[in-house]
């Protein structure tokens, strides 16, 4: 009996970062505060009938060539070095990753966010990931954005999660997604998928993964009245199973809850190898 895998999914801004990935360094360095960037992003958005997505990334571009700042590859990854963490993310999965193997299940994280895979990969926890799904940009020969290789609004969001049940890591496939397998054969099944997003554009995807059998888990800033009741109201609305402050401490009802959710798929998995046994 092989150990089964469990997926902890993240959203990161507000879930696993108490701000958006672009205030630590890339918007004061065009001269901007936060407030100004995503009123002029939101506008953007407004007048053209576009993605928020694409706008925070057009305005990203347009600010970055105004005010002479280098936008490379390089310099955005520098930008995720000064990512401000919740209490207890960077010793988080360590933490989860023991108790998993301590309990005969392999851990494996992944991100699904509508930031930069570029800030992310530059964050202190980038190396913590399987995978990171989010925004990405096409470079030139000069190593200089030229394009949106990946914009991850809320929706697009969800393609991820079956992406990661069956253990493909390209963006771009749309065959090997929508082939069909059989629950039993795919690498993550639902079930046993944790979902840890802050917001409503969380919300396809806690939809899609309760829907599944998975665990939906809301996360709020407990300082922010608005993220509190943002996820009172996703608790109450039944999209999510349990509602956790930002406290990733090993004392912190994350790991509590989560800790649970693991011993939970490994009893049903172990229960349902029985099962199958019993049949043959």
């Amino acid at each position: 009996m092989r150990n089964p895998i469990v997926a902890l999914i993240y959203d990161f801004d507000g879930t696993l970062s108490p701000g958006n990935m672009q205030e630590f360094g890339f918007i004061q360095a065009v001269g901007k505060t936060p407030a100004e960037f995503w009123t002029l992003s939101d506008k953007i958005a407004e007048d053209s009938d576009a993605s928020n997505v694409l706008a925070y990334m057009k305005l990203m571009f347009d600010e970055a060539r105004a005010n002479g700042v280098s936008i490379r590859k390089e310099d955005l990854q520098k930008f995720g070095a000064d990512i401000q963490l919740f209490a207890g993310v960077k010793e988080w999965f360590s933490l989860i990753n023991r108790y998993g193997k301590e309990h005969g299940v392999k851990v494996e994280h992944y991100i699904n966010s509508s930031g930069l895979k570029e800030i992310i990969e530059g964050s202190p926890i980038a190396h913590e990931f399987k995978h990171v799904f989010a925004g990405s940009f096409i470079y030139n020969d000069e190593g200089e954005i030229e394009w949106p290789a990946s914009a991850v609004d809320y929706t697009a969001k969800t393609q991820f999660l079956f992406k990661i049940s069956k253990g493909i890591f390209s963006v771009r496939d749309t065959k090997q997604v929508n082939a069909s397998i059989a629950e039993d054969k795919k690498r993550i099944p639902f079930p046993h998928m944790i979902y840890m997003g802050d917001g409503e554009t969380d919300v396809p995807c806690m939809k899609i993964v309760g829907m599944f059998g998975g665990n939906p888990i809301a996360v709020y800033n407990p300082e922010s009245e608005k993220s509190t009741a943002v996820a009172s109201k996703l608790l109450r609305q039944n999209r999510v199973k349990f509602a956790i402050p930002a406290d990733y401490t090993k004392d912190g009802r994350a790991y509590k809850v989560v800790t649970a959710i693991i011993d939970k798929i490994k009893a049903d998995y172990v229960l349902q190898q029985l099962r199958n046994q019993r049949q043959r």
